[in-house]
């Protein structure tokens, strides 16, 4: 009997005994889904897809087209009187083909950057005119004087498809993503799907550049090889974030904290109180800091239920491997590879000496609270975006997604890693050191 795991993230949660899954129609199922195999399938490389069929790697779907990640063995943990065979899957096999050809786009270029235009208008007229595809853009893209005011570009215009964030839902509508920017352009794409992502191509037109691999000199040729299915993919895993508030009703003098000038909980702060409840798909990482407080942060760190530390100091950071390249690596944390299922938890600027980052496994559950004892509030953001207060009583509940980010690679997952920290991030950067002469080696 064999088991198989099916993506970076299926890894972790199989091997910490918590929940089989098959990536499939864009989300994990539920364990019934991902049952051991019999040998009888074969070399039992082979996954039931979509109507039972027998397919070599994964479907997910995205609105009316489908994308096959064609895919190696992440896992193979089988058993014998012997001993444990466990295989680790070759990141560089990770590939990515259509069903169907490809007939809808979204191009996402960075607001208020006039150096972007002219090639934002080179790409839309290539895909419509040349590839007769359907381009999704944002209404406050076409807003730009320079995008109203040119009569040339006029034509390409009126052929758009427009939607409003937070207003209109196309997660449906599209086949695959092209982004115009920097990894903040990204990190907005996938704010714009809480579910299923379709297939993200990142031109690098920003300024770092770290998740944008492909250079816009010969996009022709870039997007027609992924319109074609040749390109190599990294699901890069996303974080489920719920946030949960007290509703609460003002009842005399409150401080920020929400105790009162007595120094107990305010009015509303009860157990019964009603709650409201949002979630959020997060890329890179969820910070949760002190705000405008002179004080300390004060928030305890729940694992699976169980309290792990209480974390005192400007506060922490919950990221992605993908994250591990932003804030958390200034906050002193490890880099790691997209390709490994795991959660960081990092501290910034611990009042401690032993406060080290670490590494949690993929598909556990954090839940962070403020501590009983905190002198002040904290404040929480997603990539970035949607800041927002805590206070005594709210919860910040964090685990894996069941819905990654798919990054087309310029070349491979591994080599655009590397790529990425040697010219971005300059790791490792030094001056050589000079080799023995003769006489020195005598000595």
């Amino acid at each position: 009997m064999r088991t198989r795991a099916c993506s970076q993230v299926d890894a972790a949660q199989c091997m910490a005994g918590r929940l089989r899954a098959c990536l499939q129609f864009g989300e994990l199922k539920p364990p019934s889904a991902c049952q051991e195999k019999p040998d009888s399938f074969g070399d039992g490389s082979s996954l039931v897809g979509n109507k039972g069929e027998l397919v070599q790697g994964v479907e997910l779907w995205f609105g009316k087209k489908a994308m096959k990640l064609v895919r190696g063995v992440m896992n193979d943990v089988s058993w014998n009187r012997a001993a444990w065979k466990w295989h680790i899957q070759d990141p560089a096999s990770q590939r990515l083909t259509w069903n169907k050809s490809p007939k809808s786009v979204l191009v996402i270029k960075k607001i208020r950057d006039a150096s972007l235009l002219q090639p934002f208008k080179a790409l839309c007229v290539y895909l419509m005119e040349e590839n007769n595809m359907i381009v999704y853009v944002e209404k406050k893209v076409l807003e730009d004087p320079a995008i109203v005011n040119d009569e040339h570009f006029g034509a390409v215009k009126k052929k758009f498809c427009t939607f409003r964030e937070d207003y209109d839902d196309i997660s449906n509508q599209i086949d695959f993503i092209i982004c115009l920017g920097g990894d903040g352009t990204l990190l907005y794409a996938s704010s714009l799907f809480q579910g299923s992502v379709p297939p993200v191509m990142a031109f690098h037109l920003g300024s770092l550049g770290f998740l944008t691999p492909f250079n816009f000199e010969n996009f022709q040729s870039q997007v027609t090889q992924v319109i074609e299915g040749n390109a190599a993919i990294v699901l890069r895993s996303r974080l489920k974030v719920k946030v949960v508030k007290e509703l609460r009703e003002k009842k005399g003098p409150v401080l920020q904290n929400g105790i009162d000038e007595n120094g107990v909980l305010a009015p509303g702060l009860d157990k019964d109180s009603p709650k409201h409840m949002v979630n959020y798909q997060v890329l890179n990482e969820v910070v949760i800091d002190r705000g405008p407080s002179s004080y300390l942060s004060n928030v305890d760190v729940y694992l699976d239920g169980h309290l792990i530390t209480t974390v005192q100091g400007d506060g922490v950071i919950v990221s992605t491997p993908t994250g591990s390249t932003a804030y958390a690596a200034a906050a002193g944390a490890s880099m790691i590879h997209p390709n490994v299922p795991a959660i960081m938890i990092t501290p910034i600027c611990p009042h401690s000496l032993s406060f080290r980052p670490i590494v949690v496994p993929a598909g556990v559950e954090l839940k962070i609270m403020l501590s009983p004892e905190a002198r002040n509030t904290a404040w929480v953001s997603f990539d970035g975006r949607k800041r927002q207060e805590i206070c005594h009583g709210d919860s910040i509940s964090i685990t894996t997604s069941c819905y990654p980010l798919p990054s087309i690679c310029f070349r491979d997952p591994v080599s655009d890693w590397f790529e990425s920290l040697a010219e971005c991030l300059h790791w490792n950067v030094r001056k050589k050191q000079n080799h023995f002469t003769g006489e020195e080696e005598e000595f």
